[in-house]
């Protein structure tokens, strides 16, 4: 297990250096990107951390798939490191921590809405419009499907959680009655 003060210094190394080269968004999403294609693939993860795979013929292979993937060189460079480290099952993490610290730094704040079916795009942004003059961000919604919701939204902003599901509030009414 990866600690989180490991997982915090390389992603504010990353983030660092991706300010310092005026690339910080393209980074972050490429970094993530990698890191989507590390937790996926099963044949990636046993040779980036098999001991037994020499260090230069894994290097070839990350700069391969980062080359596949689009990746810039800074991101390309960035995972080589983790990999030279034996810290390359750090990078899911990372990649959130990352994400975090780029949208904190660019006023971005991230909302996930749950719902029990999809929504309309201009449900969306309605949302959208009435999180930003709460927040006083620029909000990102991340949509999900829910069906155990049965109705309604489940909306989490940071810490926040606001339950408008049907799901929610017969639960609700559930702990009201038994607490009678």
């Amino acid at each position: 297990m990866i600690s989180s003060a490991i997982v915090d210094r390389y992603a504010r190394a990353i983030f660092e250096l991706g300010v310092e080269a005026g690339q910080l968004s393209q980074l972050s999403e490429q970094v993530r990107s990698f890191a989507a294609a590390y937790t996926t693939s099963k044949e990636l993860r046993m040779v980036a951390e098999n001991p037994l795979v020499p260090a230069e013929q894994r290097d070839l292979i990350l700069k391969d798939i980062g080359a596949r993937l689009g990746l810039g060189e800074l991101a390309i460079n960035s995972v080589r490191v983790l990999a030279e480290r034996r810290r390359l099952t750090a990078l899911p993490d990372v990649a959130k921590r990352l994400g975090s610290l780029a949208d904190e730094k660019a006023g971005v704040i991230r909302a996930r809405v749950a719902s029990a079916v999809p929504l309309s795009e201009d449900f969306y942004a309605k949302l959208a419009q009435k999180l930003e003059a709460k927040t006083k961000q620029k909000v990102v919604i991340e949509r999900e499907h829910d069906p155990s919701l049965l109705a309604g939204v489940v909306t989490k902003l940071g810490d926040n959680t606001i339950d408008g599901s049907l799901k929610g509030r017969l639960q609700a009414l559930e702990r009201s009655l038994l607490q009678v």
